[in-house]
């Protein structure tokens, strides 16, 4: 049996869901992704903190557009396993009892829940869990570094769960990364403390590493940003080669971390957005238009800046890489770049999808030890923990 090497943390968007339903279906068995509900409407939330009082209070319209969603990603993962994060809306337990139900009865998907939540809330969970046969996902974040109080907390919840550690998966969660440093020590801290805990049936660390803004943009609309949550995850191999295979590595894939706590009604972004490109140790970001007489052909000069790169990968192999590695993402750029007048230019929703589907391809390429031509990506594991039904 082929077991999930990578855990993307996606927000459940359609940009994301149609990038995962793109990807060729031998790298989605590679692929468990951690989705994550946005709200519906209200302000941004704060990670880790429910807004009092709930902004959303429209239990009818909550309940179909979350039962849309739902909809939407099981049909998406095709009957493959990932975890699915309800916490933005959870506490509308009437509007998202019906939606919850059906992660719990027509799917793979694992429903989440975190030592933070509501007392009321983990046991709905865990009733569901136990109804599905597949368990629970427990996602603790590491936003300061874990100490007894947390370690308490996380026993607690488990005796709470009734569920048994082979049914229990750890998602260590250390949200936006800017350096392996500070984010690396906790990391291992949280490893030491809680990934010991107990005999997790999978035990996942996640990090995000692309920058929520891009200063000064105008003068420079073309960069390469460091992939910080890779290095973060092979510092901890480095430092805990005993744990090697019994780590997952996770990310936010293309997207900022707390894009999932931006809710979906949104006014009319910015008139730019941005393509974006996966090296095995950096991304490369282009800001192109999305609207104006000339959008089009910079688009296409933003495209070029990717595909003419030493890190583009082709679209044929003929660059010394599998063909059969490459995705629909490399193919649209390179149609894009060379491409002539408005159509097949794309928009930020397809650019977005792009992004996703090139990265989350290449990651399971990196991760299983693909050798990439010329990128030259670093060997990985060729496996990790036994996921199971």
């Amino acid at each position: 049996m082929v077991e999930p090497i990578y855990v993307p943390v996606l927000p459940a968007r359609r940009d994301a869901w149609d990038a995962y339903a793109r990807l060729e279906f031998g790298i989605r068995r590679r692929i468990a992704p951690l989705w994550t509900v946005v709200p519906r409407i209200g302000p941004e939330r704060t990670r880790g903190v429910r807004p009092v009082p709930n902004p959303d209070t429209d239990h009818a319209e909550l309940r179909r557009w979350l039962t849309s969603r739902v909809d939407n990603l099981i049909k998406a993962m095709e009957g493959l396993t990932g975890w699915v994060d309800a916490g933005h809306v959870e506490s509308n337990l009437d509007a998202s009892a019906a939606a919850l139900w059906q992660v719990a009865t027509r799917s793979r998907l694992r429903l989440v829940t975190g030592p933070e939540r509501d007392p009321a809330h983990h046991r709905y969970a865990a009733d569901l869990a136990f109804l599905s046969g597949r368990g629970l996902g427990i996602r603790v974040l590491l936003d300061d570094p874990p100490d007894r109080p947390l370690l308490t907390d996380l026993l607690n919840l488990i005796d709470r769960l009734c569920l048994p550690p082979s049914r229990l998966d750890l998602i260590l969660d250390a949200g936006p990364v800017a350096d392996g440093g500070d984010s690396g020590k906790r990391a291992l801290a949280a490893l030491d403390l809680l990934g010991a805990l107990v005999p997790w049936r999978t035990t996942v660390l996640t990090s995000g590493a692309f920058p929520r803004t891009l200063e000064h943009l105008d003068a420079q609309p073309t960069r390469v940003i460091q992939r910080h949550d890779w290095q973060l995850y092979r510092s901890v191999r480095a430092a805990r080669l005993e744990s090697l295979n019994s780590v997952v590595y996770g990310d936010y894939s293309v997207e900022h971390a707390f894009s999932a706590n931006i809710p979906s009604s949104r006014r009319p972004g910015p008139p730019w957005g941005l393509l974006r490109y996966t090296a095995p140790d950096g991304f490369l970001v282009a800001r192109a238009p999305t609207r104006g007489s000339d959008r089009a052909a910079r688009v296409r000069a933003m495209a070029c800046w990717i595909v003419e790169s030493g890190a583009f990968r082709g679209t044929d192999g003929t660059d010394g890489t599998d063909g059969n590695a490459l995705s629909e993402g490399e193919r649209w750029l390179h149609a894009c770049a060379y491409g002539d007048g408005p159509d097949g230019s794309g928009n930020a929703e397809t650019w977005i999808r792009v992004g996703h589907t090139q990265h989350m391809n290449f990651v399971v390429h990196q991760l299983s030890g693909a050798e990439w031509g010329r990128t030259g990506a670093e060997r990985g594991p060729n496996n990790v923990t036994e996921m199971g039904p």
